[in-house]
């Protein structure tokens, strides 16, 4: 063979594979770029902010070429029609909590909180290891959105309530701002329930639209600024031990994009389950004392309460599955996870607190 020859083919073998690899590279690794609104609004820095870590990590994960930009509630959708926006493809992905969409599915609340549910560690467990992701998915399919979960607060305030709260007869035609199913157990207790976006609660509240409003806990609620209104204070949420956030996708978006890309949200999204509980847990403590110090009437919710709460709860969970083929489906594996679940947390963790929690009290 003419030598000559051998090493202009070689030169241009080498000449395209040169060309090749960065093209082939450009393909593996597209530019994409993705906007996300949220249901909430800039100032809460621990719920929109887990919408910006997002979106840092995943820039990150994929070298600046996948870039998703967070937009607060009202910027491009409402608070209450990020899904909505999803699923019609007018955005590719968005921040919200599940049950706020209840209107239309009540099942999709269990994939944040229903009343008397999971705790944080209990529903992260579901998710896991449990039926939780598998029915989420396919819930969530009927809405074209591919659902993964995002974040958590732990376990809610009982809210901010003008008058004292001391008997079931007080909730009769009290308005109430609430989020979700629980609304619906507030109702059969006689309160009148409303859904209001976070960034107009304080002016509903203000204006007297409303007699009361739950939100968060003291980190959140103080930079509403709910107790300069309402100064009694309830706890516990029982209607929310635990709230997963949501990030939901348009499925086209996200069966299409490349596997790497989908593997840098899911890494996001696993990061900020495991933060977002660690930052209430430091913000919160500091808050409440703030929020004493300045008048907040902390209280108990009465026993009666719960009880008639946990009764009218109950029955409404088999009223709502006798009708709701979705919400059968996903109750029949949420009842028994959570019994087992309770039952395991009263041996070691309700033992350990109910225990070592008084005992440090009284050390001050």
């Amino acid at each position: 063979m003419d030598r000559r020859l051998f090493l202009g083919a070689a030169g241009t073998g080498a000449t395209l594979a040169a060309l090749a690899t960065p093209a082939l590279a450009q393909t593996q690794n597209p530019e994409i770029r993705w906007r996300m609104p949220s249901s909430f609004p800039r100032n809460l820095d621990v719920l929109f902010g887990s919408a910006e870590h997002l979106s840092r990590r995943v820039a990150q994960l994929t070298e600046n070429r996948f870039r998703i930009t967070p937009f607060p509630a009202g910027e491009i959708v409402p608070a209450f029609q990020v899904l909505d926006a999803v699923q019609a493809g007018t955005v590719e992905c968005g921040h919200t909590p599940a049950l706020f969409y209840t209107g239309k599915d009540p099942a999709l609340a269990f994939f944040t909180i229903v009343p008397f549910g999971l705790t944080y560690r209990q529903a992260t467990a579901w998710f896991r290891y449990g039926d939780g992701m598998k029915l989420a998915q396919e819930l969530f399919r009927q809405y074209n959105a591919h659902f993964l979960p995002f974040g958590d607060t732990g376990t809610q305030m009982g809210g901010w309530f003008r008058r004292e709260i001391r008997t079931i007869e007080d909730l009769k035609g009290l308005k109430f701002r609430i989020a979700g199913f629980a609304g619906n157990v507030f109702e059969r207790l006689g309160a009148v329930p409303t859904q209001i976006a976070p960034g107009d609660i304080y002016p509903a509240l203000e204006r007297g639209v409303i007699d009361a409003a739950e939100f968060v806990g003291p980190y959140d609620d103080e930079k509403l600024g709910l107790n300069r209104i309402a100064r009694f204070y309830y706890a516990p949420g029982f209607w929310e031990p635990s709230s997963r956030g949501g990030f939901v996708v348009n499925l086209r978006q996200w069966e299409t994009l490349p596997a790497h890309y989908r593997h840098a949200i899911e890494v996001a999204c696993s990061e900020v389950e495991l933060d977002m509980p660690a930052r209430y847990d430091a913000l919160n403590p500091p808050a409440l004392r703030r929020l004493i110090a300045g008048g907040a009437q902390l209280r108990a919710w009465p026993r009666d309460i719960l009880l008639a709460a946990w009764r009218e709860t109950n029955a409404l969970y088999e009223d709502t599955a006798s009708r709701n083929a979705n919400f059968k489906k996903v109750w029949d594996s949420y009842r028994p996870w959570r019994a087992e679940q309770y039952q395991w947390f009263r041996v070691a963790e309700n033992a350990y607190d109910n225990f070592a929690f008084p005992m440090a009290a009284q050390q001050g």
